[in-house]
């Protein structure tokens, strides 16, 4: 069974660093798409980043230059690099992984990630 448990996230002040970790079980990343999603309070869950089989990369424009997707194929856990973060950054963060051939999605729990002073 496929398991995705997300970590890392935290209080942090304007202009830091995080980086939020997905551990995944139950299969092998990289065979799968993975992304990271975020919620915000009061808004839509949009996607941040996402990182193909082949190693491709695609970031939403609000995040391109501060947000870096990576994978561990060793340890079969995705990372979320975020750097100059915003009070915007505030959300809960979300790992997602999609089975290429059956298109069959999953998610984990979610992360908080609050950007405050």
């Amino acid at each position: 069974q496929v398991q995705l448990v997300e970590s890392g996230g935290g209080l942090v002040q304007p202009g830091g660093s995080l980086r939020l970790s997905c551990a995944a079980s139950g299969m092998i990343i990289r065979t799968y798409v993975m992304a990271w999603y975020r919620q915000g309070p009061g808004k839509q869950r949009e996607l941040v980043a996402l990182i193909t089989s082949g190693g491709n990369t695609n970031y939403a424009d609000s995040m391109k230059g501060r947000f870096t997707i990576s994978r561990d194929n060793a340890k079969n856990t995705v990372y979320l690099f975020m750097n100059t973060l915003k009070p915007e950054d505030t959300a809960v963060y979300y790992c997602n992984a999609v089975a290429p051939t059956t298109g069959r999605g999953y998610w984990g729990q979610g992360t908080q990630v609050t950007v405050s002073s």
